[in-house]
């Protein structure tokens, strides 16, 4: 029999989801990708980024092709007042979705090697402001019956790798968050997916391999291997929302987490060591 269709296959996912999804790191990337997608279907979207000149473009374009209401929130999410700011601009509307994608290191650098303020910035961007978030949003979801959290990890999240202390930490953080916000809010009619994603071809990469000198700029078109599109990412995250706990984006992920899982976590570790930064360490134009 062929299986069950996704939520995003269903009808009345704009019924389910919405009326308004929120989508913390909107700007660009997997975010931006997202925020099209709810639209596609209906809903109205609340963008969330540090830089309101790009979340008014983007909100623009939105309403321009699909007709939907918009809301821009420039909020930079490493801070500690963020979550309390997007709970006061979003109080008069009904938040159906959060898509919390926000988070990538711009640094890729030895623990040591940046100040420690970079990685308390980063706790509280991937740890305490999407904490906050889902204990705020998830109250009238519950009592509606229906809802929707997706929380976007990484695969440095399964194993300790050096030059991602902090990143890694944080991204196992949400992996088990929303996996354990599944487990509690899923009987009660609310969808939580971790989204565990690889290597992504997103303009944060690009502009990190460019400053490495990977690229020779962050405009380059050269392929990034075995990296997923961010359309790619969100067509996995609608199809396995209300699906799955968790869902690792890409065979070669799904795969490599197969792998890891079944070995000594101290050998995993040290053949992370082994084996590198993977595309960071790569020449690719």
């Amino acid at each position: 029999m062929p299986p069950n269709p996704s939520p995003a296959e269903r009808p009345g996912f704009a019924h389910r989801y919405g009326p308004w999804a929120l989508v913390a790191g909107a700007s660009e990337g997997v975010g931006l990708a997202y925020a099209r997608a709810a639209a596609e279907r209906g809903l109205d979207v609340a963008l969330v980024a540090r830089r309101r000149p790009v979340l008014e473009a983007v909100a623009d374009d939105l309403r321009r092709t699909f007709s939907v209401r918009t809301r821009v929130l420039a909020v930079d999410l490493s801070e500690d007042d963020a979550a309390a700011g997007i709970c006061e601009g979003t109080k008069d509307i009904e938040i159906g979705t959060l898509m919390y994608c926000a988070g990538a290191d711009p640094n890729f650098t030895d623990f040591l090697d940046s100040p420690v303020e970079a990685a308390d910035a980063m706790v509280r961007r991937n740890c305490l402001t999407p904490l906050r978030l889902c204990h705020h949003l998830a109250p009238p979801m519950v009592a509606r019956g229906q809802g929707g959290i997706i929380l976007v990890s990484s695969g440095a999240a399964l194993v300790g790798v050096r030059r991602m202390v902090a990143y890694g930490a944080s991204k196992a953080f949400d992996l088990v968050m929303g996996e354990a916000l599944w487990a509690e809010l899923h009987p009660r009619g609310v969808d939580v997916l971790s989204l565990v994603l690889g290597v992504t071809d997103t303009p944060a990469l690009r502009r990190l391999l460019a400053e490495r000198g990977n690229l020779a700029s962050a405009d380059d078109g050269t392929p990034i291997p075995g990296a997923a599109t961010p359309e790619e990412v969100v067509a996995e995250a609608l199809e396995h929302l209300g699906v799955d706990p968790t869902w690792f984006v890409g065979d070669l992920l799904r795969e490599g987490s197969k792998q890891l899982g079944g070995m000594d976590r101290n050998d995993a570790v040290r053949l992370m060591l082994d084996v590198g930064a993977g595309v960071m360490d790569q020449k690719l134009s």
